[in-house]
Parts: structure tokens; C-alpha cells; sequence
């Protein structure tokens, strides 16, 4: 299979203009972005000779003819987000499914940067989450998905059948730094984190904050900040080097310089590569709330909780990339799990799936600064090309 790596590169750069903002891109799902941004690559797939399809959460697909292995990754961004993530995997598939001249089917899955959950689109599109309660999401701003994939309503051609499959593969930049630490090139991923997220309210007494004596006040803002200092200690003993837990969004109110705040709600995530152990977080996580609520007499609740488990790559997929790592990048891999969450997670329920990763500069990633160099981006298409063709043949 002879990709074209010029041709290749061009397009990431040509999807790169969709929301173009600086070294970076502001494309979040269902935005003005997004949604020509999709529209431009299914012109793309449409010339490389595939079947358009496109389901009713805006998942985009291009589809081969007969059982096909299915490449891709997703086109949304962060809020502010870096002009590879996703989009890499994308455009890797389309030029693999140009080369291939058949057999190769592509997809850039909807909302998998989470504007409304967890991977949404392939969520839903995998059986993990129903149509009806996607729809019932909101975004920060208080919108719902149902209102947001209004957008794409003209797009929609219907369902799209996951048996035609026979595998998934998803090319991504790193988003760590080991790989461009040990000046390696390519990443076989061996399993990807399994996630927790949920919203936690804290609500207490707005008042006056120049009358309000401190030991009366119900301050929503020292509750999280009492929450936030002792959750580090609480989870000490069930932790391991690789977990990670992170306070990400918070929205503070009235917000205001002059009031002490009455109600704080904050997004609470963890990942780790042990679905037990995610378990026993939640646990801590909702218990050290509920004693931080009541010491400050404030009302306090639980928005729902969203997440994938933890996911092992299948066998023969991998092994096929590693094989090809050797050849095109003889000494220059590693094996190695996923810290962050892809819509692999969501497809490994219903077909074989295997990842592969490519450095990232400076280890940055959901960020302007995102980059990767040219030569590392090429080597990771050649080793997925080289893969696929061996999947192809046996």
C-alpha cells in the first residue's frame, strides 16, 4: 500500500483552517466549525470513492463496499484545542483509504471532547448510551444535545450498521511526553483508562461579605476549597502513580467580589486502569462531600455519573502494529497504556479495537501549542498503513 505522506499532510493542514484560531483551532462539536468542517471531509471521503453516511448524533462515515476494517477518530475540538487532536486520525484514515482501493472504511465520531458527556457520539453510536438520554445532556451553557444536533439535521442519512466491521483502529497523538522524552516515534497502546466524571453542587447561604462574620458564613466556595485540599489525603492509600483526578470546570455564584458565594457547582473526574479502584474513588469522592456538606450546614447533590471501563487492545490488531512499528521505526517504539480516553473505549464493545500514538512536543495536547513534528506524524501513517495492509491479507 504506497500512501501519499504530501498529500496527507496537506489535508491535516486543510482541516486545520475549520476553526482556525492561532496555532490552534476552536472547533467544538455541532459549532458553525465542526459541522463545515465535517461537511468538507465527507466531499473527501466521497471522492475517495466511498458511501457517505451520517447518523442522527452527526457521527460521519465513509463507507467501503462489503466487510471493511473501520480507521478514524474524531474532527470536534476543546473549547480551545490543539489542531491535531482527532483530527490526526481522521486524515490518517482517509489517506489509508485512498492507498487501499478497498476494504478501508472511515469515521470522525461526534463530541468525543465531551461538550455534553463522555466520547458522545461514539457513545451512542456503540449501545453505551441511549439516544434519549444523550439527548437530555447539557453543555456548561445550559444547552441540550437534543437542541445542539439541530445543526446537523440536514446532514443525517440514518443508521449506520456496526456488523459491517471487522475491526477498529485509531491513530492519535500522544498527549504525554513519554514517547518524545525517549525519542521514540511510535506508541502501541496495550490499554486505555477506564473514566469517571459527575457534576457535585454545594449549595449554602449567599450574604454580605463585609457583615457576615466568617464563623457563620455558608461559603460555597471555602467547602470546595476544604474539599479540594483534602481529597489529595483521602485518596493517598488506594492511588497509584498512574491515577489521575482532576477539579476541571467550575462555576461559582453570584460570583461577585462583594458577596460571599452561595452556591458552587464543580465537575469532579478520575481515570485509572483498574475499574475497581475507579469504584473505590467514587466512594471516597462522595463521602468526603457529604462530610464537608454537613460540617458547613449546606445542601448538597450529585449530578449523573458518566464513564467508560477500562479497555485491553485486542491481540491481533496490536500485534499487527507492532510488527509494522519495527519495520518502519526499528528501536524507536514503545508499548504503553493510554491515560487519555478515546471512542476506542466505546467501539471495543462491539468489534476488535487497537490504537497507536505519535509524540507530542513538550508532552502538550488540549492546548494552542499542540504539535508534533512532521517525520513523527508520517511514520505513525506508514506503520498504521503497513498494519492495516497485513490485517488485509491474513
Amino acid at each position: 500500500m504506497q500512501v501519499d505522506s504530501q498529500r496527507f499532510l496537506k489535508d491535516l493542514h486543510r482541516l486545520r483552517r475549520f476553526g482556525a484560531q492561532g496555532p490552534g483551532v476552536v472547533r467544538p462539536a455541532y459549532s458553525e466549525p465542526d459541522v463545515a468542517a465535517r461537511a468538507w471531509l465527507a466531499d473527501q471521503m466521497r471522492d475517495a470513492g466511498l458511501r457517505v453516511e451520517v447518523d442522527a448524533m452527526g457521527n460521519l462515515f465513509g463507507l467501503a463496499d462489503g466487510p471493511s476494517i473501520l480507521l478514524g477518530s474524531h474532527s470536534d475540538s476543546q473549547p480551545t484545542g490543539g489542531w491535531l487532536d482527532g483530527a490526526l486520525g481522521v486524515i490518517a484514515a482517509l489517506e489509508i483509504a485512498r492507498a487501499a482501493g478497498g476494504g478501508v472504511s472511515v469515521v470522525s465520531f461526534q463530541d468525543e471532547e465531551g461538550r455534553f458527556g463522555v466520547t458522545t457520539g461514539s457513545a451512542v453510536w456503540s449501545g453505551n448510551l441511549a439516544q434519549d438520554k444523550a439527548d437530555g445532556l447539557e453543555d456548561h451553557a445550559g444547552q441540550s444535545l437534543a437542541e445542539a444536533r439541530r445543526a446537523m439535521a440536514d446532514m443525517v442519512t440514518g443508521p449506520v450498521d456496526p456488523a459491517q466491521f471487522t475491526g477498529y483502529i485509531e491513530m492519535h497523538i500522544e498527549q504525554g511526553p513519554y514517547l518524545e522524552a525517549n525519542n521514540e516515534q511510535i506508541g502501541v497502546v496495550e490499554h486505555i483508562v477506564g473514566i469517571r466524571d459527575m457534576v457535585i453542587t454545594m449549595v449554602g447561604q449567599q450574604n454580605h461579605a463585609g457583615t457576615m462574620p466568617m464563623h457563620l458564613r455558608q461559603d460555597a466556595f471555602q467547602a470546595l476549597s476544604a474539599f479540594n485540599t483534602a481529597l489529595n489525603d483521602r485518596l493517598r492509600n488506594v492511588v497509584t502513580p498512574s491515577t489521575v483526578w482532576t477539579i476541571g470546570h467550575v462555576s461559582l455564584s453570584p460570583n461577585a467580589s462583594s458577596i460571599v458565594p452561595g452556591q458552587v457547582r464543580f465537575s469532579m473526574q478520575w481515570r485509572d486502569g483498574e475499574g475497581d479502584r475507579l469504584v473505590r474513588m467514587e466512594k471516597i469522592i462522595r463521602d468526603l462531600a457529604e462530610e464537608i456538606a454537613a460540617e458547613r450546614n449546606m445542601t448538597l447533590s450529585f449530578g449523573p455519573m458518566l464513564g467508560l471501563e477500562p479497555v485491553q487492545m485486542d491481540a491481533r490488531l496490536r500485534g499487527a502494529l507492532e510488527g509494522a512499528a519495527e519495520v518502519e521505526a526499528p528501536g524507536k517504539w514503545r508499548v504503553m497504556p493510554s491515560g487519555a480516553l478515546h471512542d476506542a473505549t466505546n467501539l471495543s464493545r462491539l468489534m476488535p479495537v487497537a490504537m497507536l500514538f505519535v509524540p507530542s512536543i513538550g508532552g502538550i495536547s488540549h492546548a494552542f501549542e499542540e504539535d508534533t513534528a512532521e517525520e513523527d506524524l508520517v511514520a505513525g501513517l506508514r506503520v498504521m498503513a503497513r498494519a492495516v495492509d497485513q490485517l488485509r491479507v491474513g
